[in-house]
């Protein structure tokens, strides 16, 4: 990977790439430290490591959530929007027609369409937090205003604001910079997390000297899963594909193998991305009604942290995850495409039956990837909860960062190879 990024940066297009992504960061990092105007930060940051509600969104967001700051709401609007319209897509023939078929303008309408949810969605979630804000004593008056209404819709509209702003430089980095900008900023938001928590920990080691050997189990544990994540992200099933030989007039063309690769994790993290805003969103409206009996049902029974949650984050991971495969991998469509170029996979015929058992092996592949998402969402949570006890790196660097830490990287680093290998290709074809 060192390697990849020596080489990109003496590339002068893709140095430029990552310059401003670079510089786009940066700007996001910047805002995650702007408090908003009319919010008490050092009262609302007990609150927010007090509650594991509130400290994993704050996670998610890079600590913006946990400091009262101008990206409060971060990108999870922008995903839960695309999560709803990503379902709607199965029951609404409209925006199946625009995700399917519609080319780059369906594209356009779709990313649009995602847009304006995830305002809505902002505004939504803004109202909710602000309200349990208020609740809780933590809004403050605001330019000598005695009235606490002036001020909720003053930082709602700031916090709206900062999660478009969020939406639009992901946006940026994904339209110049070396793409994939939403995962990006997640990514740099759970890394920043978790280097201040490990300078909270080094401070505590004059008092107690115990802590240096939980850290040390601590970075061994997170080494160990790392390997297995880079060993299971890694992992594939490739399908020979034979092509027939075809004479026209003096040549003679196809008659050479190919390869499907089917990814085991092919859906990378989206599927734990979208099960935690999926479950955790229904006790973020909830929060409107703080005293409300279904709140106190949802956060003592489905609550972050609670034995149901992992439950149900579990199964809807396992849901997630293929629908999020039928959506990439469209075995039919493939199958129609090897019949139609002469090809056919080794001992099957070639349509339909060539199209089940495409079928079959992504079905069983997926299994495998849904069930190791779901294993590592909840296994290691449990065993750094009991390595690290009340310690912040249990939540700032839960499995689910690693995982989106790894898959993240690895995403980047292949990105930066396919430039590399383009700029390569045409070099050679000049």
């Amino acid at each position: 990977m060192f390697q990849t990024l020596k080489n990109a940066f003496l590339d002068k297009d893709i140095r430029k790439k990552l310059i401003i992504t670079l510089l786009i960061l940066l700007i996001y990092r910047i805002g995650c430290f702007v408090p908003v105007p009319g919010i008490n930060p050092s009262a609302f940051g007990s609150l927010a490591t007090g509650n594991d509600f509130f400290r994993v969104l704050s996670t998610i967001t890079g600590g913006s959530l946990q400091n009262g700051t101008l990206f409060a709401l971060g990108i999870l609007p922008y995903i839960n929007a695309s999560i709803i319209l990503q379902l709607l897509t199965l029951v609404i023939p409209p925006l199946e027609r625009w995700a399917k078929e519609g080319g780059e303008e369906g594209r356009q309408k779709m990313a649009q369409l995602t847009r304006i949810s995830a305002i809505v969605l902002a505004v939504v979630q803004g109202i909710g937090i602000v309200i349990s804000w208020n609740n809780s004593g933590y809004i403050q008056g605001l330019f000598g205003m005695e009235n606490p209404v002036l001020t909720m819709i003053f930082v709602i509209v700031i916090m709206v604001a900062g999660s478009n702003l969020t939406m639009w430089l992901g946006e940026k980095i994904t339209e110049y910079g070396v793409g994939n900008g939403t995962s990006l900023i997640i990514f740099v938001g759970i890394i920043s997390g978790l280097g201040t928590s490990f300078i909270n920990e080094f401070q505590l080691i004059g008092e107690n000297p115990e802590v240096v050997w939980k850290l040390i189990l601590y970075v061994v544990m997170v080494l160990l899963v790392f390997v297995f994540i880079i060993f299971v992200d890694l992992a594939e099933r490739r399908i020979t594909v034979q092509y027939a030989k075809v004479i026209k007039g003096n040549k003679m063309y196809g008659g050479q193998n190919a390869i499907i690769p089917i990814r085991v994790n092919a859906n990378g993290v989206m599927p734990i991305i979208f099960a935690s805003s999926f479950l955790m969103f229904p006790q973020m409206i909830a929060s409107f009604w703080p005293e409300s009996a279904f709140y106190i049902w949802w956060a003592t029974n489905l609550g972050v942290g609670t034995w149901g949650y992992g439950l149900v984050m579990a199964v809807l991971i396992l849901f997630f995850a293929f629908f999020y495969a039928k959506i990439q991998f469209d075995a039919d469509d493939i199958s129609r495409n090897i019949q139609s170029r002469g090809g056919f996979i080794p001992g099957i015929r070639p349509g339909r039956p060539t199209g089940d058992y495409l079928n079959r092996i992504n079905n069983r592949i997926t299994l495998f990837g849904a069930l190791f998402l779901a294993i590592l969402s909840l296994i290691p949570s449990v065993v750094f909860s009991q390595i690290m006890e009340g310690s912040a790196l249990v939540n700032a660097f839960s499995a689910t960062g690693m995982l989106i830490t790894v898959s993240v990287a690895l995403e980047f680093n292949k990105q930066l190879e396919d430039q590399l290998m383009r700029k390569n290709v045409k070099g050679f074809l000049k």
